[in-house]
C-alpha cells in the first residue's frame, strides 16, 4: 500500500483476506526492527523503541483493513455505527482511535512478563541477548497479532450486517 492512501473496508473474504496478509507482513517487519533494540545494552531504550513501534504499527494495521479514524470518518453513518458498535462487542482500544504513548504502553502491560525477561536476558552475554531478541520478536508480533484478529472480527461483522 502506498503511504497516505486510504483503503475502504474489505467488501468480501478476498479483500479481507488480502488485508490480512498485508497485516502480518507488516507485524513481522516492525517485530524485527523493535527486536533488534535489545541488541543495544541501553537500560530503556528497547521499551522505548516498543512504545515507538506499537505507535506505528497499530495505525499501519488500522489502515489496511479500512479501519483509521479518517477512513471510517467517510463511511455512511449507518456503516460507522456498525463498525463502532462491532469494536465495543469486541473491546477493542485500539482500532479507531489515535494511538498514544500511553495506550502504548498499556499495550506493553499486556505482554509485560515476556518484556521483563528481555530486560534481565540483554545482560548476560550472548545466549541472554538472542533470548532477549527472541522474546522481544514474540511479545511485538503476538500483539501485533492479536490486533488482527480484533480487525478481522470487526470486519466479519460488517460483512455479516449487510448494512
Amino acid at each position: 500500500m502506498r503511504s497516505g492512501e486510504l483503503l475502504a473496508l474489505p467488501r468480501n473474504t478476498t479483500e479481507l483476506d488480502e488485508a490480512i496478509k498485508r497485516s502480518k507482513a507488516i507485524v513481522t517487519r516492525r517485530a524485527a526492527v523493535a527486536s533488534a533494540a535489545s541488541l543495544v545494552p541501553i537500560p530503556g531504550l528497547d521499551i522505548a523503541v516498543d512504545i515507538a513501534a506499537i505507535m506505528k504499527l497499530i495505525p499501519e494495521i488500522n489502515r489496511e483493513f479500512g479501519l483509521t479514524p479518517a477512513q471510517i470518518a467517510q463511511l455512511s453513518p449507518g456503516r460507522q455505527l456498525l463498525v463502532y458498535k462491532s469494536i465495543v462487542a469486541i473491546g477493542s482500544v485500539m482500532i479507531g482511535k489515535l494511538i498514544t504513548k500511553d495506550i502504548a504502553i498499556e499495550i506493553l502491560k499486556t505482554v509485560g512478563m515476556r518484556i521483563t525477561a528481555r530486560q534481565v536476558g540483554k545482560y548476560v552475554p550472548l545466549a541472554g541477548q538472542a533470548l532477549s531478541v527472541a522474546l522481544g520478536f514474540a511479545a511485538m508480533k503476538y500483539v501485533g497479532h492479536q490486533h488482527i484478529k480484533d480487525c478481522r472480527c470487526v470486519i466479519e461483522a460488517t460483512l455479516a450486517a449487510k448494512v
